[in-house]
């Protein structure tokens, strides 16, 4: 074989490399956009697929609803670390111990027992951002599995103190 032989094979072989090459990342591209897009997704506003939209109050909407009056009161469970319930809560609410651990959802159950399923209960953490706390899923989750059908969750997006304390809503301190 010739030197220009030689080289035109080396071409066409270079080309069809490159070919197939760029044919693998073109389906890698699209690989990435398709999980990109579906991560992209949200399954609710809170981008929680355990707790329901329909589920969730939003900080405002839960303020309101407290002092309005006439309506029918919650009985409010906060879900979190008690130093957190020590240094500021929601008026009237009461510390249930932290969900995320075994003996907070004894806790939960404990309180919660003896009350009708059809019960008004709000539950709330704010201990961290709403997708990182070990609390507010695992208490929702018990309190369904329990049968309670009139759950609320309050929606804390970062922590109680900058989505509730700083906006100004009803606090107490202490217990």
């Amino acid at each position: 074989m010739d030197n220009a032989s030689f080289r035109a094979q080396e071409r066409s072989s270079l080309g069809s490399a490159r070919r197939r090459l760029r044919s693998r990342l073109y389906v890698i591209a699209v690989q990435c956009l398709l999980c990109l897009s579906a991560l992209a997704q949200p399954t609710s506003s809170s981008g929680d697929a355990t707790i329901p939209e329909a589920k969730l109050l939003q900080p405002a909407d839960f303020a309101q609803m407290l002092r309005s009056p006439g309506r029918e009161k919650p009985l409010i469970l906060q879900v979190g670390s008690h130093v957190l319930y020590a240094e500021a809560h929601i008026p009237g609410s009461e510390y249930a111990g932290p969900a995320g651990e075994e003996a907070g959802l004894k806790a939960l159950e404990a309180r919660v027992q003896g009350l009708p399923r059809t019960r008004f209960l709000v539950i709330y953490c704010g201990c961290c951002p709403w997708r990182n706390c070990p609390n507010i899923r695992a208490a929702y989750r018990q309190l369904v599995a329990m049968g309670f059908t009139q759950v609320k969750v309050l929606y804390l997006e970062d922590n109680f103190g900058s989505d509730w304390v700083a906006k100004g809503y009803p606090v107490e301190k202490g217990r």
